[in-house]
């Protein structure tokens, strides 16, 4: 079977580019499938370099590149590529182009095999915004107040049509903030929520750019790439009509984060984070959701961190040459 991911040069798709190499098939429907080959692609080359993994470079945006991208052979599509929340915000066009023109030049390229291949697109927490409940569930109508929260939502209808049409088998999983994401911080929004983990634990300088007390749902990237793989692996029969889910994951305040970076760094990580107001990140912070119930996706198998600390672990385990203080 071959596997396409697009954005898979990014930090997520290539930790879901190695899990799969590790196995070496995919779950389908409670069936193993023998990987043939992985299309990478992104803006820029993967980083992965195995004889089952074609790097292929190019626009999202770009209708005909797209298009070259999926064949009959193409089982299995999983969309990551985007322009992130500040970003989008900061250049409307871009994001145009990229989250919305780029997942529909996807899905027309899956529609015209007419294989009907399986399609995960991940959007994100950020369809919900504005007056919400205290705890959030798949029930709450998605409001969001940014525009990559625009973007990600029509995607995810997008997606849901395309199934009902019969053109793709497409399930949506909403991502809560990923974090410790590894490498260079990003154009997002929510970046604060791993560079003040990230950055101190490098021995480098963090600016915490909201009130201490800010809660966030947030994830592992192991745990995420987990529950990319199980959401492929359900059949449709197990989503239903509605395809789109809330993803599990933990409720999290900036001052717990200080706590977990304090038990592995001590105090000389935690002195490093310092707290800088930013009225531009404060805006869209104040219009997300942080409490969830996620019933539904864990009937269905999805699963959670265990606990903050555990995220930190994890985070040091998989990046040791990104530690330079150690409690």
């Amino acid at each position: 079977m071959e596997i396409l991911i697009t954005g898979g040069a990014g930090f997520l798709g290539q930790q879901l580019i190695r899990r799969l190499l590790e196995q070496g098939r995919i779950e389908l429907d409670g069936k193993q499938h023998p990987i043939s080959r992985i299309v990478c692609f992104d803006q820029g080359e993967g980083a992965t370099v195995d004889p089952k993994v074609a790097n292929v470079a190019g626009s999202i945006s770009d209708q005909a590149t797209v298009s070259s991208l999926v064949n009959r052979d193409t089982g299995v599509v999983v969309h990551l590529a985007a322009v992130v929340s500040g970003t989008a915000e900061a250049d409307f066009d871009l994001g145009m182009r990229v989250n919305l023109n780029g997942t529909r030049n996807l899905l027309e390229a899956c529609r015209a095999v007419g294989t009907v291949p399986r399609v995960l697109f991940s959007s994100s927490i950020a369809v919900f915004g504005g007056d919400l409940p205290e705890l959030v569930t798949d029930a709450t109508t998605p409001t969001p107040q940014g525009s990559y929260g625009v973007q990600k939502l029509i995607g995810e209808q997008l997606v849901q049509d395309y199934t009902r049409k019969g053109f793709i088998d497409g399930r949506a999983v909403r991502v809560p903030t990923v974090v410790v994401r590894p490498g260079a911080p990003n154009g997002a929004a929510s970046g604060f929520a791993s560079g003040i983990i990230r950055e101190p634990l490098a021995g480098v300088e963090a600016i915490l750019p909201v009130d201490p007390s800010t809660e966030m749902w947030v994830a592992s990237p192991r745990t995420v790439v987990g529950m990319f793989l199980h959401a492929l692996a359900l059949p449709g029969e197990a989503w239903g009509w509605n395809r789109a889910i809330n993803l599990p994951g933990l409720v999290a305040s900036m001052t717990e984060e200080m706590a977990a970076l304090r038990k592995f760094g001590g105090e000389a990580a935690v002195a490093l984070v310092r707290h800088q107001p930013d009225e531009k990140v404060l805006k869209l912070v104040r219009t997300w959701a942080a409490r969830f119930d996620t019933s539904r996706a864990l009937s269905m198998g999805f699963k959670a961190d265990a606990d903050f600390d555990s995220i930190v672990k994890a985070y040091i385990e998989d990046n040791p040459d990104a530690v330079r203080i150690h409690a």
